[in-house]
């Protein structure tokens, strides 16, 4: 650890001392390669593990200075070791980023970078969707993926891939139909998986008038920040789940402010949009 911080200083007095062009240049470029993978990784839960890595690196520099032996043994074994575990930890992100050099696309651009107007008709294809099924009653979950990836909840369903429309969201939920029991996933501007199973909420104070999909959108959105999108098959109710919370009796306006908020404003959440600064009560 020691080498490390003086390998550290060495660097840093050759930035404020020594600095050039070419140094200049590196530096940009070694930038931007970090800010692309951080680009690449912030909708995965591989996020999550550079945020527990950069804690270890904190952890390891102090406890050296506060002359902890053994923990920092134990830190600097976990960091020396911890090359081949990002490696088999980011392997989907490391093939993902190989994958866009090879097709001459940027790292970390999404389909989400689209144009005003491409968001909107998704949008109201959306709403669409929801409303009519609700003149019908016909049950429905979609839920929508944000920063936590839903990778392993995609994976007990059907894959889909496909383009996000009205008429495509109520075939999945007709009635009788191989997928219409379970959750739509829908990751940016694609249907990616059907008939997905959701783990159900253990929320005791739960109404007992939800049924199934009401409370596995609850229990989706209390161990991720996916929000859901129900509509009720006995009612034709719509509703939104999200951060464990259930609003009620949405009509097409409100859906459409939610689904903006999604896609258009991260920085507000759906929480502050549909329940207010001061919050709302649990379901």
């Amino acid at each position: 650890m020691e080498n490390y911080l003086q390998i550290v200083q060495m660097a840093w007095w050759n930035l404020t001392h020594r600095i050039s062009v070419a140094d200049v240049a590196d530096i940009l470029i070694v930038t931007v390669i970090i800010y692309q993978l951080v680009m690449l990784m912030r909708q995965t839960r591989s996020s999550a593990v550079l945020k527990g890595l950069a804690l270890l690196l904190i952890s390891a520099a102090v406890s050296t200075l506060l002359g902890l032996t053994a923990l920092n043994w134990l830190l600097m074994v976990l960091i020396q070791n911890g090359v081949l575990v990002l490696i088999i930890l980011f392997q989907p992100e490391i093939r993902k980023a190989l994958e866009s050099l090879g097709r001459g696309t940027r790292i970390g651009q999404t389909r989400g970078e689209e144009p005003e107007d491409a968001r909107s008709h998704m949008i109201g294809e959306i709403v669409q969707c929801m409303t009519d099924l609700s003149r019908r009653r016909v049950g429905a979950l979609i839920v929508f993926e944000r920063n936590t990836g839903l990778k392993d909840i995609i994976e007990t369903g059907t894959p889909i891939d496909g383009q996000i429309s009205a008429p495509l969201l109520e075939n999945i939920f007709e009635p009788n139909t191989p997928l219409h029991d379970g959750a739509v996933i829908i990751r940016e501007d694609r249907v990616v998986a059907a008939a997905c199973i959701l783990p159900l909420t253990e929320n005791e104070r739960v109404s007992r008038e939800l049924g199934t999909r009401h409370r596995a959108s609850l229990g989706i959105s209390e161990v991720t920040d996916a929000v859901a999108l129900i509509v009720s098959e006995e009612t034709g109710v719509m509703s939104c789940a999200e951060s464990g919370r259930l609003q009620r009796h949405l009509d097409a306006a409100s859906l459409r402010r939610i689904l903006e908020t999604i896609y258009e404003k991260p920085e507000t959440t759906i929480r502050t949009l549909i329940f207010g600064r001061k919050g709302a009560r649990k379901a």
